[in-house]
């Protein structure tokens, strides 16, 4: 891309994210509500650029953070789940064999001969979301989210961190695809095995906490349309009590909106012990934390 091209591209990022502020408010007009450290992390993310790392429990809010990234940028998000033993082709790309094989078949009946480079073209390529991100036209860059890249293993971590360095993949039959525009990386992690030093050096990090219930209602009643305030504190105040416990799965936001959701198409407009045993699963995951806090009871939960 031209030196022009660029700067055009640069200066419609910076208009719509021209400082921390703006970002936030325009997190918030779609839906998803970021203190000032994750607004200025997620803003130095994208107007550096540089990968940023987000961890904290499950069910805070970090995948969301990306996505909602993308909403404000107006921008592809291309999203790569991690998990043990994804590799490469999982990542970047594949030959799609089946239609090769077509393609052979094809030329075969029709009597025409058939290179090598032939069945190695663009059109036989299975893009995975790295070389998707790598490959976005624009005009701003996309957003590249590598979520719980802890659950994949070093050589990969490694792998990843490479592409992202040189924002180009090298294909051997096609050359090497360089970007137009970097995409915006974000970088997901549940602290389920440290990361190694080379990729936490070079990424900007952010720790999410749980927020506060007050907050967490906020959340709710932005996610769940209809529901009453009330009804959401007392669904956030009964998750911060679940959480003071020794849980195996600590119930996260997603959870309490589940919560507030489901109680709301019982019709149950108020969380007492009754409402608590009625919908013990939108918020209990495990049989041992099910035990632990029906040992507590529903009243307890429910704050009685």
């Amino acid at each position: 891309m031209s030196g022009p091209a660029r700067a055009g591209a640069g200066s419609d990022v910076a208009a719509r994210v021209p400082d921390v502020a703006a970002l936030t408010r325009a997190l918030d007009d779609v839906g998803y509500l970021a203190d000032q450290g994750l607004a200025t992390a997620m803003f130095l993310a994208v107007r550096l650029p540089q990968p940023l790392l987000l961890e904290g429990e499950p069910g805070v809010g970090k995948t969301e953070a990306a996505k909602a990234l993308a909403r404000v940028l107006d921008t592809p998000l291309h999203r790569l789940q991690c998990f043990e033993g994804i590799d490469a082709a999982e990542a970047l790309y594949e030959w799609n064999h089946p239609r090769q094989l077509l393609g052979i078949r094809l030329a075969e009946a029709a009597g025409a001969p058939l290179a090598e480079d032939d069945l190695f073209g663009a059109g036989y390529l299975l893009r995975r979301p790295l070389l998707q991100a790598v490959e976005h036209p624009g005009p701003r860059p996309a957003v590249l989210l590598l979520d719980e890249i802890d659950r994949a293993d070093a050589e990969f971590e490694a792998f990843t961190f490479e592409v992202l360095a040189e924002a180009a993949v090298t294909v051997p039959e096609l050359g090497t695809i360089r970007a137009a525009h970097p995409p915006v990386a974000v970088l997901t992690s549940n602290r389920t095995r440290d990361l190694h030093d080379a990729l936490t050096r070079r990424c900007l990090y952010h720790w999410i906490d749980y927020p506060p219930p007050e907050r967490v209602a906020e959340i709710v009643r932005r996610r769940v349309p209809g529901s009453d305030l009330p009804l959401a504190e007392s669904a956030a105040a009964a998750v911060a009590r679940l959480r003071s416990l020794d849980m195996v799965k600590p119930p996260g936001i997603a959870e309490v909106i589940d919560w507030v959701a489901a109680l709301g198409l019982l019709g149950l407009s108020r969380l007492d012990a009754a409402a608590v045993e009625r919908t013990w699963g939108a918020v209990l995951k495990n049989r041992d934390d099910r035990e632990l806090v029906h040992a507590r009871g529903a009243a307890w939960l429910a704050g009685g």
